[in-house]
Parts: structure tokens; sequence; C-alpha cells
């Protein structure tokens, strides 16, 4: 974004002379510091507080900064796509709320040139079934590539925010009334080094200002550091912490790991790859969220041709994690109880009595494919002391054996399935 040629946008008399006065104070001409004082507290009825302006879901806050942290790969700027689209159509696209209903989002993309960016709003149209009666004129997009965004700058006398380029967005983000900001990425919008603290913090606290300024939120989304191939948390933010320190929100993406997909019982290594969870890394104005699962789906543009095939894009949408619980009841619980208490059942995988044999013939399912869900089973049954684990010298070794721990009442199971369609004839057989 160079000075004076961001938009053809022509600001108001009373604009003009603020980004005027804004000018001067950029090239030092400042009038005399204000005098501090220290103002009493008012004592405010607690109930006559506005309430925080959440945008979507816990995510999103007029006057603050969220940052998105995640590693190259995982659909940073499809899933900042799904969001700004969410928030111009107001359809809870990747089911967050939106207590505001729809408002003016802009997407400043840093990296791909306008094109790719239309083909991604395109494929999320496309695959949402939102079109510009939707948004009317609230989704607002733009490439770093022909249009540069660079708010601060260094050189061997130190840095320096480009307080005129936040001088024109204060325009534009008030002349539009956009209420969510998009930059991606953080790492292309400034021109410092990103382990230095000191001025990652300026540039953070400066954003955060122009959020608090005109009430929109911010969306910084940013790159981790090397992971070692662990998973994402809110510190791993490669660089300096000043920009996680200073957002209000943080959140980490995540690609499914292989021992989620065992305990949800996803074979399909294409489908595993697809699917992204994003967690509340960091979350100081509302209490953390559930994760939340999308999965990466490709939508064709239909846009080739007898010679060309169609493009297909990349889009994000809402993917809702199977409960491993799914189709069992209480009635499951007791038959287990029941054989448990009958003969002499072990936790080791590896051993031919395993448990998870018999909770596999119980709740029809397979001992060797749904082995990760199965443990998952066995995991909360003995956290919730429906099960338990009682130690035995066997043969000279401490072997651990499953026992009942606090037994199902009787009364509270209900009529349970046929044992037919579990998979095995009776109980009884399993246990033999």
């Amino acid at each position: 974004m160079t000075n004076g040629a961001m938009m053809k946008i022509e600001p108001s008399q009373n604009e003009q002379a603020d980004l005027k006065r804004r000018l001067h104070e950029a090239a030092g001409q400042t009038e005399a510091p204000f005098a501090l004082k220290a103002t009493p507290y008012r004592w405010p009825d607690p109930a006559s507080l506005p309430t925080r302006q959440w945008l979507l879901g816990h995510w999103l806050l007029r006057g603050e900064v969220t940052a998105i942290i995640a590693p190259g790969g995982t659909g940073k700027s499809t899933i900042s796509t799904a969001i700004a689209l969410s928030l111009a159509s107001g359809q809870p696209l990747l089911g967050k709320p939106l207590p505001r209903g729809p408002v003016s989002a802009w997407i400043y993309n840093l990296e791909d040139g306008p094109d790719e960016l239309e083909r991604q709003v395109s494929a999320a149209c496309t695959f949402h079934a939102v079109g510009s009666d939707d948004c009317a004129d609230r989704l607002h997009l733009d490439s770093g590539l022909s249009q540069p965004l660079c708010t601060a700058t260094e050189n061997q006398h130190g840095f320096a925010l480009a307080e005129d380029v936040f001088a024109q967005l204060e325009v534009i983000i008030r002349k539009r009334r956009i209420s969510v900001v998009i930059v991606d990425p953080f790492v292309s919008s400034h021109a410092v080094r990103e382990n230095g603290n000191e001025a990652i913090d300026a540039i953070a606290k400066r954003w955060k200002r122009l959020a608090q300024e005109t009430g929109c939120a911010v969306v910084l989304v940013h790159h981790t550091k090397k992971l070692g191939g662990r998973e994402v948390t809110a510190e791993d933010g490669r660089g300096a912490v000043a920009l996680r320190d200073a957002a209000r929100v943080v959140l980490p993406l995540n690609a499914m790991t292989q021992a989620e997909a065992d305990e949800l019982g996803i074979v399909d290594p294409a489908l595993r790859r697809s699917l992204i969870r994003i967690d509340m890394g960091k979350a100081n104005r509302a209490p953390p969220d559930a994760a939340t699962w999308i999965r990466l789906e490709s939508q064709s543009l239909d846009n080739g041709n007898q010679f060309e095939p169609a493009d297909l894009v990349g889009v994000a949408t809402l993917w809702e994690k199977p409960d491993v619980f799914h189709g069992l009841t209480a009635w499951h619980l007791h038959e287990v109880q029941q054989a448990v208490a009958k003969g002499d059942w072990r936790e080791n995988i590896q051993s031919k009595a395993w448990i998870g044999i018999l909770i596999a013939g119980v709740a029809g399912l397979s001992a060797d494919k749904d082995k990760g869900r199965i443990q998952a089973i066995i995991r909360t049954w003995i956290k919730n002391d429906a099960l338990t684990i009682e130690r035995r010298i066997v043969n000279g070794r401490d072997v651990p054996f499953v026992t009942v721990g606090r037994a199902i009442n009787p009364n509270d199971i209900g009529q349970g399935p046929r044992l037919k369609k579990c998979g095995v004839e009776s109980v009884e057989s399993v246990a033999a």
C-alpha cells in the first residue's frame, strides 16, 4: 500500500482533515503532550455496562486482535475466506453464531494475486451456495501483490510505524463500515525483523489501537516456528512473542493426528489429512470453546473447456466429529460389567484376554479395525469409575486386570438392542 494510493475512494472533508493531522503526527509535528491524570472509579451499575461485541462466536471481537497461528498447508487462507464469507452473508458456515448478524469483512491477502483470490472466494461461494444478494456490499477483497501493505519499516537507526498507512486504513474502514479486517499473512504486512520483540509489539498494538478506534475486529494470520512434528499451541507463533501477547484470542490450527484418526475409526489417509482442528489457544475475553473441526474439500469452478480442465479450489466446511460412544447405551456397559464380573479380562492390548475384545463383541465393533475407538471407550469407562484396574501376581509378574468399578443400576438400563445386532449370539460366547 503506497501513500495516498490505497483505493479509489474519495474521503470526506473531515476525513481529509483527520488524515492530514495524522500525517503531520507521523512527521513529528505533534502538539504538546496532554497532562496525565488519575480518573476516579465511577462505580457503574453492572447491569448498565454494554455487552462485549462478539461478531463470530468467541473468535472475533470488536476492538480486539485475533491471531490465527498455523504451519503451512493447514488451510489458513481457505479458512479465513470461509470466515469472511460467513460474516458477510450472516450464515454460520463454520458453526459459529453471528450475534450481530451480517457485517462487512475485508480480506487483505498479501501473498496471492487478484485472480487467485477471486478463485478462492468464488469456490467458497459456490460450495456454500452464497450469492451476491446474500452479501450485498459487505465483502471486500484485496491483494498485496497489486496493492502493497507495509505498516512498519526498519533500518540501522531503528524501526518506525507507518502512521500514514494506518490513517488510510482507518479512513477506509470507517468509509466502508468494515467490521472485520483479515491480514494474511502478518509477516508480509511489515518490513521489520520477526524476532524484534519491541517492533512486533508496537505493530501489534497499533493494529489493536486501530481496532479500538474504528470498532472493528482485526485478524492477523501468522506462521508457526519449526515444531518438530508436535502440535501447534498459542505459544508457537514464529518470531517474537509480542503478537501472541497483544492478541486477545489466539486460534491454533492443527491437522488431525494419526492417533485421533484411529480413535474415530478413520482409515482413509486422504480424509485424515483434510481434517483441521481449530483450538482456542488463548481466550482472554470468554471461556475457552471446544475445538472446532474443519474439513478442506475441493470445489470445481466449472471454468474449463475442451482443451483445459476446470480449476479445483480448496474450500472449508464444518465437520462434525463423530462421537466415540455413538450407538452405545447403558445397556452395553451393563453387559460388559456382567461379563467382567464373571471372567478374567486384562488391560494389556497384546493379551488374548484383552478387555477390548469383550467390548467389541458387545458393541458390534471390530477389535482390530476399531481398536482406537475401543481404547477411547475403555479410557472413559475407567475415568468414570465404571471399570477399574486391579493388579495381580501371575507367574511372578505384576499383571493389570480389569474389574467392575461402580456397577450400573439395572433400573437405569432400559431395553437394550437384540444381541444378534451386536454381532454376537451372547455375551457368554464372547467370554468363552
